[in-house]
């Protein structure tokens, strides 16, 4: 029998708790007895607990009172996990976690982890609206930005929200096999695979800063004309600069080069097109400036992991 426990504290988000743990429970329906998973609930405070969506939760004991062995102890995300901050919790998770065999978290849970210490050295991610802010709060760990969820070692961390459904299965497949992952797949009406990574449901854009500079006034006309023709050299005539100190400052203001800024900016227009109209794909690649559905599905297929036509099945 595998114990896996849920950590709980003040604002978590229920379904990081709930999802992964249908998962594990399941998949109880079809194991034998002895090979059962047994769920735990661990809470930062006795009595209720209630979460961001106005539940209220009772954990089976409080975090003080454990100190028992598990062989996966998970933490769920939540407003709680990246607005507050819990001491005795990440005194407590050092040593629980040297009790565990794995350990790991689920969406912004990861900051929890973070603020114990257990993150650095390893590969993890997050909800792609928060993996910036990972990066810069906890520099030692190596912050992977699209992935659904990551595995390095001991330490399995997942993406947002739904994401930790996608990693309990993984867990149960290591444990008892892709079948059986695969029949409370099925059960739960979600896929064991999914098609691309978390770039798909983010911009892969920032909004363009508002000051009135010479690069955000060549971003803003790029990004009211993207059915034009760009090089670097065009982009830096509309900023009145020369080819190479442009580059240089646009790089330095936006985090990447002019032509990924462009190259990103018709993927989101494209993505907003798919999503949004029954327009034709050529009417689509046209008018997001990529000129052919070739070019479009190429550029969909490297940076979102599915094409054009995947996407607009999914998101439309």
């Amino acid at each position: 029998m595998k114990t896996v426990a849920m950590v709980l504290f003040p604002d978590f988000l229920l379904l990081d708790m709930a999802g992964p743990m249908e998962v594990f429970s399941v998949a109880n329906r079809f194991l034998k007895a002895e090979s059962h998973y047994q769920l735990v609930t661990l809470g930062t405070e006795r009595g209720k607990l209630r979460a961001s969506n106005g539940l209220w939760v009772q954990a089976d004991r409080p975090v003080e009172d454990d100190g028992e062995h598990y062989d996966l102890l998970l933490i769920p995300g939540g407003p709680g996990a990246y607005n507050e901050k819990f001491p005795a919790l990440f005194d407590w998770l050092p040593g629980a976690v040297q009790r565990a065999e794995r350990y790991g978290s689920i969406c912004t849970g990861a900051f929890v982890l973070g603020h114990a210490g257990l993150l650095d050295g390893y590969r993890v991610t997050t909800h792609w609206n928060y993996t910036e802010r990972l990066i810069k709060g906890f520099p030692k760990a190596s912050v992977t930005t699209d992935q659904i969820y990551v595995e390095d070692r001991n330490l399995i961390t997942s993406g947002g929200v739904t994401a930790g459904i996608d990693m309990a299965l993984a867990v149960v497949a290591r444990d008892h096999g892709k079948k059986l992952a695969q029949d409370v797949a099925k059960v739960l009406l979600v896929v064991m695979k999914r098609q691309g990574g978390q770039a798909q449901f983010s911009p892969l854009l920032a909004t363009v800063a508002p000051q009135d500079t010479p690069i955000t006034r060549a971003q803003n006309y790029v990004l009211e004309h993207l059915d034009e023709a760009y090089t670097v050299e065009r982009m830096a005539a509309l900023a009145n600069m020369s080819t190479r100190h442009f580059a240089r400052l646009f790089a330095r203001d936006v985090n990447m080069t002019p032509m990924e800024f462009l190259q990103s900016a018709r993927i989101d227009c494209a993505r907003n097109l798919l999503e949004t109209s029954d327009l034709p794909m050529k009417t689509v690649a046209y008018k997001s400036g990529f000129g052919s559905v070739r070019h479009m599905r190429s550029l969909f297929a490297e940076k979102l992991g599915l094409t054009p036509a995947q996407y607009r099945e999914q998101f439309s």
